[in-house]
């Protein structure tokens, strides 16, 4: 049998990053950089005003006080994008709004609430109070506090200078570099895509939730659960409708699929029954096309498959169709293939060490088994049993808890290796 590692190791040996493509902005998100960004323009540009508020020179309100306010000559107002600008003279104040650039001559803002707001009527406690004053109309301001120079204001380049490394190459593109990417004006990036995952299970006995159950027959959990895998670690899902046992529907359903895949996924069909058609089907590929099923010292697992197919030779992974099975494997060896495609490092999940907050017995030796477990704050607890067909304790499970090929047991309080999910 094959280990754990070796399987996985030989998968990503074979395996290429996807080409890299320009994608605009919200399309490329999640995806890999494979270009280092500069700053073409410093950022901000320009210096603004980070309140509202009144641009004034410092030394007129250097004296100012509750008691002897600074009244200064308003001569303008300034609101963001506003191009022509009024300039700020001794005993003069400009109205300014958050985001609007520092006029000529003003060293600083003073907030509003610091001021009047031009009522003559104490300091103002609420926009409500600056708001009642006329846009554009000149008067006098009453300032009450001194400011320092720069004081409310966001000096140019004080987010990044131009020139600067905004972002390298290997970022994953998540919400807030999209907003720097936007920020210093980039529209569209080079980017590796995120990878085209086609999921399928296979299996007569299956049908669709939301239809009626007959004898025999059984909800299809598999593909749903992979294709939501696939999504939360970064690829674009596309899950087929349960493929009947029959190798023609199987190879002309794959062969359909391959227009569109990065990478394929099967659940089911893998083990020696009689009608494991994914095992019978793929096992006869002509050529190239070769799909390697092998058994692996895992629980659960433990039939896997592995090849690449079609003229583009896109990996396919045939998982076996117990649903915890389906979803471990999914985890050990699919997820890392899609990270890989993508150019993302580290491909497999974070283990950690954890102390076992119950005993485990009965482990299969000579195998890796991986158990659902709840992790918190260093210790895990096992989730429900080690039967791979119990998907409400999968359900209930935030790690995989890995007991080692040389062990059958865990005692209570030990140290145990912790494979993260989330």
């Amino acid at each position: 049998m094959w280990s754990v590692d070796d399987h996985l190791d030989d998968i990503l040996r074979q395996l290429t990053p996807l080409e890299p493509i320009e994608l605009q902005l919200l399309d490329a998100q999640g995806c890999v950089l494979v270009e280092d960004v500069t700053v073409p323009v410093a950022l901000p540009p320009f210096d603004n005003s980070s309140m509202d508020g009144y641009a004034v020179r410092v030394a007129d309100v250097a004296d100012a006080g509750e008691d002897a306010a600074a009244v200064l000559k308003v001569i303008g107002d300034v609101a963001a994008g506003d191009a022509e600008l009024p300039s700020v003279g001794p005993g003069q104040a400009a109205r300014i709004m958050t985001g609007a650039p520092l006029p000529p001559g003003a060293q600083a803002v003073v907030p509003v609430e610091w001021t009047d707001a031009g009522l003559g009527a104490g300091p103002a406690s609420t926009m409500r109070a600056h708001s009642a004053h006329p846009a554009g109309a000149s008067g006098e301001v009453r300032i009450y506090r001194p400011v320092e120079p720069g004081a409310h204001v966001r000096a140019r380049g004080s987010d990044v200078p131009a020139g600067e490394l905004a972002l390298a190459a290997g970022t994953r593109l998540g919400p807030p570099q999209i907003a720097l990417l936007a920020a210093i004006g980039r529209g569209q990036v080079k980017v590796r895509p995120r990878p085209r995952v086609v999921v399928l299970s296979t299996g007569s006995e299956l049908v669709a939730p939301g239809e009626e159950l007959g004898p025999g027959r059984i909800h299809d959990s598999n593909s749903y659960a992979l294709a939501a895998a696939a999504r939360e670690a970064g690829a674009i899902a596309y899950r087929v409708g349960a493929v009947a046992d029959d190798a023609e529907t199987l190879r002309a359903t794959i062969e359909d699929q391959l227009v569109r895949a990065d990478i394929i996924v099967t659940s089911g069909g893998v083990s020696v029954g009689a009608y494991d058609v994914v095992k019978e089907t793929l096992s006869e590929l002509a050529g190239e096309q070769h799909v390697e099923f092998r058994k692996l010292a895992m629980q659960p697992g433990k039939p896997q498959g592995f090849g690449l197919i079609g003229e583009d030779r896109t990996p396919l992974l045939a998982l076996p169709g117990n649903p915890v099975s389906s979803y471990v494997s999914f985890e050990l060896f699919v997820r890392p293939v899609i990270r890989a495609l993508m150019g993302l490092e580290p491909v497999r999940r974070e283990t950690v060490t954890a102390r076992c907050a119950a005993a485990i017995t009965g482990s299969p030796k000579g195998r890796r088994q991986f158990l659902r477990g709840w992790y918190e704050n260093g210790t895990v607890t096992p989730v429900g049993g080690s039967g791979s067909h119990l998907v409400k304790a999968l359900a209930h499970a935030n790690a995989l808890i890995v007991v080692a090929e040389d062990s059958t047991r865990i005692a209570q309080g030990a140290d145990v290796d912790v494979i993260l999910l989330g």
